[in-house]
C-alpha cells in the first residue's frame, strides 16, 4: 500500500513539474511572449478584468530641459542639460474602477559642477532640481515610480487612492523642472452638486519636484533649503518634525452670476493650519473685452508646538501667525490680455508653506522666485500676454517689484532675500504637421537687486542674475 501511494505521489509531482515548466519557459524557437502583447482583444467579456487592461490607454512624454544661471561678476555660474521620458497606463473602467500607473526616467546629459559654491559654500538653487537634489553626483540612475493608484468614478465625481497628481493652491505640481511634485493618499473630487465643486483628502506621503522617491510628510519638510530661525540661527527642523499627514479641503461655488468664490484649508497635523478665501468677478462687454477683478486672503496659525517642542527644531514657531491679502485687475480682448496684481504679507509673521510641496498661490507669483518665508512684504506685478492661436504661438511679459524686509530681519526674512525687481519673458510654440505633439518654451528671467550694497551670500542665485530656460516636450 505504501508503494502504491508513493508511486501516485511521484506521478502527480511529475505532471505538476511538466505543467509548471511549460508555463514558465518557452521553446527556444518560439517568439518572445513575456508580455503576451499579441493576445487578441476580440471576444473578451467587457465586464472582465482582462478587458479593462486590454482596452486601457497609454500616454507618453519625452522632455528636454536646458537651464543656465548667470550671476554677476566673479560669482559662480551654472548650466545643465537634462533629458528624460516616461509612460503612463490607465485601464478602462470596470464597474467604475480604474488602475493607473506611470514612471519617468531622467539623465544628466551635460552640466556644470552643481555642488555647493566653493567660495560661499551655498547650494545650487535652480539647476540641481532638474535631477536629484539629495544626490548631486547621480547623473544616470534617476527614475521614479510616479503614479500608482486605484480610482473610482461615480456620476461626475471620483475618489482616488494611492500615488497621484493633485493641483491645489498650496500643494501643486510646480512643474518648473523635469518632473512635478507627486503625493500619496486618498483624494476626492465631488462635482455633482449644482454650482459647487468640492475636493480634498488625506495625504501621507509626498515626492517633491527634484527628488526620486516618496517621503513621509514630516520627512519631506526640509529637503530644500531651510533658511534661518526667527532669531537668526540656522533652521534645524529637517528630520526633526513629527506629523502624521495633511488634511486638505477646497470648495468652489458659482451660485452668483459672474462670481466665483473659493475656499481652501490645509491642516498639517501637529505643525500648522492655513486657510485661504478668494473671490473673483468676471464680466464680459459687447466690445468683446472681458474684465476680471479678484481678491484673496490667507491666514495661518501654528498647531501645538509647530512640529517640535524645541524652538530651534520647529518649523512653525509656537503661537506664530501670518496674514496675506492680495488683489487683481485683469483685462482681455481677442489676442491680448493684461493684469495688474498686488500682494501684501503683513508684519504679523512669516508666510510659511514647505517649498517641497508647491509654489505660492498669490496673484504676484513669478516663476523662479517665491514669497514663502517672508513677512512685511509689498509686491506689485504687471503682466501682458499676446497669443496667435492660428500660429500656435503664445507670449507673455511680466515685471514685478518686491519690497522686502532687510536681509538681517530674520523674523520676517527666512532666506535672506533682498528686495528685488524681476522681469520674465515667456515664449511658447506648438509644432504641427510632421512634428505635431512637440511643444517648446523659452523662459528668460532677470532679477535686479533694489539695494545697491550687499554681501555676495545675499546675491548668489538670488538677485543681479539671469536665468535662461529652453524646454522641449513631446507628448504622445
Amino acid at each position: 500500500m505504501k508503494k502504491i501511494f508513493t508511486g501516485r505521489t511521484f506521478s502527480i509531482v511529475l505532471l505538476l513539474t511538466a505543467f509548471l515548466g511549460r508555463a514558465q519557459h518557452q521553446d527556444l524557437h518560439d517568439d518572445p511572449a513575456t508580455w503576451k502583447e499579441k493576445e487578441i482583444k476580440s471576444n473578451l467579456d467587457s465586464q472582465s478584468l482582462l478587458y479593462a487592461f486590454k482596452h486601457g490607454s497609454v500616454s507618453g512624454h519625452f522632455r528636454y530641459f536646458f537651464m543656465e544661471t548667470i550671476n554677476k561678476g566673479s560669482l559662480t555660474d551654472y548650466y545643465a542639460n537634462a533629458a528624460g521620458g516616461g509612460l503612463k497606463f490607465e485601464t478602462a473602467k470596470l464597474y467604475g474602477f480604474q488602475l493607473g500607473l506611470s514612471g519617468f526616467y531622467i539623465f544628466n546629459i551635460g552640466s556644470s559642477d552643481l555642488r555647493p559654491d566653493t567660495i560661499l559654500n551655498q547650494n545650487n538653487r535652480y539647476e540641481l532640481a532638474l535631477f536629484e537634489i539629495t544626490n548631486p553626483e547621480n547623473k544616470f540612475n534617476i527614475d521614479r515610480l510616479e503614479e500608482l493608484y486605484l480610482k473610482y468614478s461615480f456620476k461626475k465625481s471620483m475618489i482616488t487612492l494611492g500615488k497621484q497628481l493633485v493641483n491645489t493652491p498650496f500643494i501643486n505640481l510646480q512643474d518648473g523642472r523635469m518632473r512635478p511634485t507627486e503625493v500619496e493618499g486618498i483624494w476626492t473630487e465631488i462635482k455633482s452638486i449644482k454650482n459647487t465643486e468640492i475636493e480634498g483628502g488625506l495625504l501621507y506621503r509626498v515626492s517633491p519636484r527634484g527628488t526620486a522617491q516618496y517621503y513621509r510628510i514630516d520627512e519631506s519638510i526640509g529637503l530644500f533649503s531651510s533658511g534661518v530661525n526667527i532669531d537668526g540661527s540656522k533652521s534645524n527642523y529637517a528630520n526633526n518634525l513629527s506629523s502624521k499627514g495633511i488634511a486638505v479641503i477646497g470648495i468652489s461655488n458659482n451660485s452668483f452670476k459672474n462670481i466665483q468664490i473659493r475656499f481652501w484649508n490645509v491642516l498639517v497635523e501637529n505643525i500648522f493650519n492655513t486657510s485661504m478665501a478668494q473671490l473673483e468677478h468676471k464680466r464680459s462687454f459687447s466690445s468683446g473685452s472681458k474684465v476680471t477683478i479678484g481678491f484673496q486672503a490667507v491666514y495661518q496659525t501654528s498647531v501645538r508646538d509647530g512640529g517640535n517642542r524645541n524652538p530651534s527644531k520647529t518649523y512653525f514657531a509656537k503661537g506664530g501667525q501670518s496674514l496675506v491679502y492680495g488683489a487683481k485687475v485683469g483685462w482681455a480682448r481677442k489676442k491680448w490680455d493684461a493684469s495688474l496684481n498686488y500682494t501684501r504679507i503683513t508684519d504679523k509673521g512669516r508666510y510659511l508653506m514647505p517649498r517641497e510641496w508647491g509654489r505660492d498661490p498669490f496673484y504676484t507669483f513669478m516663476p523662479r522666485e517665491r514669497s514663502e518665508g517672508l513677512g512685511d512684504m509689498h509686491a506689485a506685478l504687471v503682466k501682458l500676454g499676446y497669443e496667435l492661436p492660428k500660429r500656435r504661438l503664445k507670449s507673455s511679459l511680466a515685471a514685478g517689484y518686491f519690497d522686502l524686509p532687510e536681509v538681517t530681519n530674520y523674523a520676517l526674512n527666512k532666506y535672506g532675500m533682498p528686495s528685488y525687481t524681476q522681469v520674465n519673458l515667456d515664449l511658447r510654440y506648438d509644432f504641427a504637421g510632421l512634428l505635431k505633439g512637440l511643444e517648446s518654451q523659452i523662459l528668460l528671467v532677470h532679477k535686479l537687486s533694489n539695494t545697491k550694497v550687499l554681501e555676495s551670500k545675499y546675491t548668489l542665485n538670488k538677485v543681479n542674475m539671469t536665468n535662461i530656460n529652453l524646454i522641449l516636450n513631446f507628448y504622445f
